[in-house]
């Protein structure tokens, strides 16, 4: 099997690329990245020792997708993957680059015949209808009450059945009008796609920053002791967020390369799920157990444009027609992290520090 990764050089794409090799050596696997992200030039030089091949190249060019040999498989997982992204600044490259760059990748695929598999993500759904929920807040965090008056929402979380009426970010339009566009392929010209929208994902190899990645985040604060902010929502950290290990997606997505029927026709949500979520000040103390040290943290009492106070992806769609849910906790993300960044802290301190 031919698989071509766009994004192939990042967090996401870089891990699946390797667990990809290790699992079916016989596969020929080849990155496509323009190299935009900081620290791609760390998994590129893994990626060359595992015998992955590299091609640099940018989906916003529909020439550079052209170059590539046939394939039967494209992972799409080159997006800008900033909720900030076009908040603040002229959104045109978030545009181009989520929605315009994945449709030329929709039509590589089908100049080969190749089946996608499209990450899609879960701000797709409109932040007013998640921010007007009604929660309750606990000793340590945030929570959504059991009685709801919107479908889709649910102490669970947030299902494939919330209304996707309203505004969720530059980010998540490109992400769901990537997702209307693909209906339309797989209608008339019978594009095989899977599509899913992941939730926070987390693990080595993320670059972490305030706006995105805030698992790695966390642990390299704590790692090198520098101070931290809990932003927005009163300051406290209450806030919450469900994470998935890079490994659960990784399983997730080699189920759908070959296996891509059970998914075609359909959006399902992949999220850690309620049992593997946590709020910031939860996610300090597990920090903290891990790295043995305590850092400073200051209230910021203002929030942060498109932020949400809770999001939990509710997995029961997914669990019970396809039979997959997360297997790695919260506490094994941040240890798994917490390792890889010793392992390459003379590197990733100029990245992450």
């Amino acid at each position: 099997m031919k698989i071509v990764v766009t994004g192939g050089a990042g967090f996401v794409g870089s891990s699946l690329c390797l667990s990809l090799r290790e699992k079916y050596p016989s596969y020929k696997i080849t990155v496509f990245d323009n190299l935009k992200r900081r620290g791609s030039e760390l998994n590129l030089l893994e990626l060359k020792k595992q015998g992955i091949g590299f091609f640099h190249g940018d989906i916003r060019n529909a020439e550079d997708l052209d170059a590539l040999e046939p394939f039967d498989v494209l992972i799409e997982a080159s997006a800008e993957p900033s909720v900030m992204a076009g908040l603040d600044t002229n959104p045109s490259y978030v545009i181009n680059n989520n929605l315009y760059g994945s449709i030329n990748c929709f039509n590589t695929c089908l100049k080969h015949k190749a089946k996608l598999i499209f990450l899609s993500t879960s701000r797709v759904y409109p932040i007013t209808r998640i921010e007007q929920a009604n929660f309750i807040e606990e000793e340590t965090r945030f929570s959504f009450s059991d009685e709801q008056a919107e479908k889709g929402i649910s102490r669970l979380g947030i299902s494939e059945d919330l209304n996707l009426s309203g505004a969720r970010s530059f980010y998540g339009t490109t992400k769901l009008s990537s997702e209307l566009f693909l209906q339309e392929y797989a209608e008339f010209y019978n594009l095989s796609v899977a599509t899913t929208r992941f939730g926070v994902i987390a693990g080595p190899r993320q670059m972490g920053k305030t706006d995105q990645g805030v698992a790695t985040l966390w642990v390299a604060k704590h790692y090198w002791k520098q101070s931290l902010k809990y932003i927005g929502y009163g300051g406290l950290g209450k806030q919450v967020r469900d994470f998935l290990h890079i490994d659960d997606l990784i399983k997730l997505i080699d189920m759908q390369i070959h296996h891509t029927e059970k998914f075609h026709g359909k959006v399902y949500n992949a999220g850690g799920g309620l049992q593997n979520s946590l709020s910031l000040q939860e996610m300090t103390r597990l920090c903290e157990e891990i790295s043995g040290n305590k850092i400073k943290i200051a209230p910021e009492l203002d929030n942060r444009p498109a932020d949400l106070r809770i999001f939990i992806s509710d997995n029961s769609k997914i669990e019970q027609e396809i039979g997959w849910k997360p297997s790695k906790t919260p506490k094994d993300i941040l240890l798994d992290t917490h390792e890889w960044i010793h392992e390459n802290e003379s590197f990733l301190k100029h990245i992450l520090k």
